[in-house]
């Protein structure tokens, strides 16, 4: 069997003031410089008139060297206006998850990364519980058991603070974790810490909405995966999804198939932001899926 190569590959997120010449010029400093555009994916919000792109091209034979690509795409980019930013498919994002007592996400998660459909390191997984230790260690990554409370919340953020700048952690993962984050903590990875909840808010908040669901004989079932802000539950939704359920489903079977939506909403919100395919804008998300 032959191993494929795999290719190495430029990445600019754009998004700018729409008008004539955007996806030429795009195009022409990249080919210009000798690369092959493997993807080129737009969109445009027609209402407020703005430019939306992903690029991503073949760098192999790129004459500009990866140090000096986003200064030598700098001068394009003034001249339309660009908000964007630069990546590269060979340097893998570092993620934190955290987690507190159900684990159902992060086993789920941590098979994706192993297997090499996540294309992430996970460096770290913090939790205010003791529960998801033993999973941790089975895959290998350092556990950090911080336990959080209303007395000692600010604390134990600077402790998570500094872990997180000790390992140099990209993006963080909030597997169910049970805690709500400062608006400090948040601030310093802004559309950098996904979340994944049920999707009965705002009809049932707090513990127990599955119970409360199956009380009132609810007929669907679904899951959002959003960055955090300091908002709760109210960040820049990546990727929603919905399972049926009827009156034949018991409480176990909602909780069950509840469990199962979440799981599938938080792969893919975390796959397409550790591929760059997210761009955010005005609390929404573009998702180049």
């Amino acid at each position: 069997m032959v191993k494929q190569e795999v290719m190495n590959t430029a990445i600019l997120l754009i998004s700018c003031p729409d008008r004539k010449g955007i996806v030429r010029e795009i195009a022409g400093f990249i080919a210009d410089n000798g690369g092959n555009i493997v993807h080129f994916d737009q969109h445009i919000d027609y209402q407020k008139g703005i430019f939306f792109a992903r690029v991503e091209w073949d760098i192999s034979e790129f004459r500009i060297p990866k140090e000096e690509i986003e200064s030598s795409f700098k001068p394009t980019a003034e001249r339309f206006s660009m908000n964007y930013s630069l990546h590269f498919s060979d340097t893998p994002q570092r993620v934190a998850i955290f987690v507190s007592k159900q684990g159902h996400c992060f086993y789920d998660l941590m098979q994706r990364f192993r297997s090499g459909e996540l294309k992430g390191e996970v460096k770290l997984v913090i939790s205010n519980h003791e529960d998801m230790r033993p999973l941790a260690e089975f895959f290998g990554v350092p556990y950090h058991y911080i336990p959080k409370s209303r007395e000692n919340k600010r604390s134990a953020e600077e402790k998570e603070l500094q872990l997180l700048e000790e390992s140099k952690i990209d993006t963080i993962v909030l597997a169910r974790y049970m805690q709500i984050l400062s608006k400090d903590f948040v601030e310093r990875f802004r559309n950098r810490i996904i979340n994944i909840h049920h999707s009965f808010l705002p009809a049932f908040p707090g513990a127990k909405p599955y119970h409360r669901a199956f009380n009132r004989g609810v007929k669907i079932i679904g899951a959002t995966s959003h960055y955090v802000t300091e908002l709760l539950d109210e960040g820049p939704i990546i990727e929603q999804d919905i399972i049926r359920v009827s009156h034949r489903d018991s409480l176990e079977d909602f909780i069950r198939k509840g469990k199962d939506i979440e799981k599938v909403v938080l792969a893919r919100a975390v796959k397409w932001h550790l591929e760059h395919k997210v761009l955010v804008y005005d609390n929404r998300t573009v998702v180049f899926d």
